[in-house]
């Protein structure tokens, strides 16, 4: 296969792997839509209409060649060679023949697929729109049906409401009024308390730290009249030893 003809296998290949990818039923259509609105595809979409249209003269040019080829190899009538007297002539351009319908094979189908590629393109972000404005319209109505509802039930509820149930509950705010002023005096009453407890205990903190202190400075003391008394003695017994001797 001539370099122009594998150039154009593996577009086709690649053109199979996106038909694939598109097609994939666990990729949403808003999943793709964003992928389609990335910095990169936006980058390249710009140019889109150029690069779509030079592909298709690329591939209808490799179309026309191969028919054309197809047509000269399909008629071995006009080869000066005797072909049924030259059988490897005749392998020779049936081969010829078969790589002629391979390669018009392979751009006809990159081609086509050029073409549903654009299409799938193009319908997969409509329909994210689609979906996108439709969701959109949808949470508009539920929104807009959940506040009627609640204005019918406010004014449903106003409507039921008697004068003795709002004196009840004027009654009942007055009464939980009450009842907070009352826990909120004992609550200042505790917070007095404790910070009276705190105080006391933060002297006898204080009280015992100064203890602490000086029992620290009287052992210091202790410990260095012992000394002392330790080196007099030392001296003591160093001189009756030597009286000894």
């Amino acid at each position: 296969m001539s370099f122009q003809w594998t150039v154009v296998a593996t577009f086709l290949y690649v053109e199979i792997g996106v038909v694939v990818t598109l097609m994939l039923p666990f990729i949403s259509p808003s999943r793709w839509q964003k992928i389609f609105k990335s910095r990169l595809i936006n980058s390249l979409a710009g140019y889109s209409y150029i690069y779509f249209n030079v592909f298709i003269a690329i591939l209808v040019l490799l179309v026309v060649d191969a028919i054309r080829e197809v047509r000269k190899y399909a008629t071995p009538e006009d080869t000066p060679v005797d072909l049924k007297h030259n059988p490897d002539a005749e392998n020779l351009a049936h081969m010829k023949l078969f790589r002629a319908q391979r390669n018009f094979y392979i751009a006809g189908f990159a081609l086509f697929l050029w073409f549903v590629i654009r299409r799938l393109v193009i319908l997969i972000s409509v329909h994210a729109t689609v979906k996108a404005d439709c969701e959109a319209n949808k949470r508009q109505a539920q929104s807009a049906t959940d506040a009627a509802r609640r204005l019918l039930e406010d004014k449903e509820n106003k409507t039921n409401k008697t004068k003795e149930e709002t004196l009840k509950e004027s009654e009942d705010t007055v009464a939980k009024e009450k009842s907070m002023a009352v826990e909120l005096d004992t609550a200042k009453e505790e917070l007095i308390k404790t910070k009276n407890e705190l105080k006391r205990l933060k002297l006898d903190f204080e009280t015992l730290q100064r203890q602490a202190e000086g029992t620290n400075k009287e052992y210091d003391r202790l410990l260095g009249e012992h000394g002392k008394l330790q080196e007099k003695v030392d001296l003591l017994a160093n001189e009756n030893s030597k009286k000894d001797k």
